[in-house]
């Protein structure tokens, strides 16, 4: 099954929409499934008061508030379909997360393929309910959750009209970056497990190991922050991929992918070949004569496996030759 990689722009074109077709190229180029960006009205998201979270204050300092800093990051109805048309111009599918009920409708109308819940909104219940009613395929991401809380979404989600075949559950650490010891990457497999969904894993650690063991562990869907540049002025920039480790990141799941296999244990066609060569065969130790009866003194096991196999050892041993063998001759 083929993992759908989310590379998520964010917020990372810092207003820009320059920098925000740059951020589209670029996933195009690491051949992500998708680029995903940001959808809110900064006064439908946040108090004009409400303070910065500690690494938001750690990137971007304490001069200005959560409403101010947000505000400046904005994208507005004209700047989607600009970016939308040029994700068509590629062939890379546009996607974005929407933050507040009319960027909902706003992204709805823009007919995005699925909607994208963030961690954030996992416990409220008017925005849950207003995606819900789409009827379109949903992801919804798990950071800062408990399995009860998530379970709990789950059901709204589906008592407003969302179907539980198109939902898929990603685990999620709402921390930039997030500690190794903090990703609790066994989570996804007991949100899976209780709640019988698809799960996939949305990441904030640095580097792309814990994503691609994800998809080793079966997840369906991997988001993760790029930029353009990690010393970029900006909240995520510090905890996103660069371009050449999202390219890497993405020929690494692949590879994942071919590797998982169909689970049946047998030689693989490319290894067939090997067999005669690394297996062993049973061989004459020393010279032994017509009549002589095999045992542990005159029989070894060396290669080539072109003789009989090892594994008949017990069968061999106690009979009679019935020829002349030489040394290192392989028993037939």
């Amino acid at each position: 099954m083929k993992t759908i990689i989310i590379a998520e722009a964010g917020v990372n074109h810092n207003g820009s929409i320059d920098s925000a077709k740059k951020l589209i190229d670029i996933a195009f180029e690491g051949k992500a499934d998708y680029v995903k960006f940001q959808t809110f009205k900064a006064e439908k998201v946040v108090t004009r008061n409400a303070n910065k979270a500690k690494y938001q204050k750690r990137l971007t300092g304490t001069n200005e508030t959560q409403f101010e800093m947000i505000k400046k990051l904005e994208l507005d109805r004209k700047t989607h379909e600009e970016l939308i048309d040029h994700c068509k111009q590629i062939d890379i599918q546009f996607l974005s997360t929407a933050f507040d009920h009319d960027s909902i409708d706003l992204l709805d109308e823009l007919n995005i393929p699925l909607f994208k819940i963030p961690s954030g909104e996992i416990t409220n219940l008017p925005y849950l309910r207003h995606i819900g009613k789409r009827g379109k395929p949903i992801i919804m991401s798990t950071g800062m959750s408990t399995l009860d809380e998530v379970h709990n979404a789950l059901n709204i989600l589906i008592e407003s009209g969302a179907e539980k075949e198109q939902i898929t559950i990603l685990h999620c650490n709402t921390e930039y970056p997030t500690p190794m010891k903090d990703v609790n990457l066994k989570a996804m497999l007991t949100i899976r497990n209780e709640l019988d969904v698809a799960v996939g894993y949305s990441d904030h650690t640095l580097g792309i190991e814990v994503p691609v063991a994800a998809v080793a562990l079966g997840a369906s869907v991997i988001e993760k922050h790029f930029t353009l540049d990690r010393t970029l002025p900006g909240p995520d920039h510090a905890a996103s991929l660069e371009p050449d480790e999202l390219k890497a990141m993405v020929a690494a799941i692949r590879n994942i992918e071919k590797a998982m296999g169909d689970e049946v244990k047998k030689p693989s066609k490319s290894e067939l070949k090997n067999i005669t060569v690394i297996r062993k065969s049973i061989i004459a130790k020393k010279p032994i004569s017509k009549g002589e009866v095999f045992s542990d003194n005159n029989l070894g096991v060396k290669r080539p496996g072109t003789g009989l196999s090892p594994v008949l050892w017990d069968e061999i041993i106690g009979s009679r030759a019935t020829k002349d063998f030489e040394l290192d001759e392989l028993i037939k």
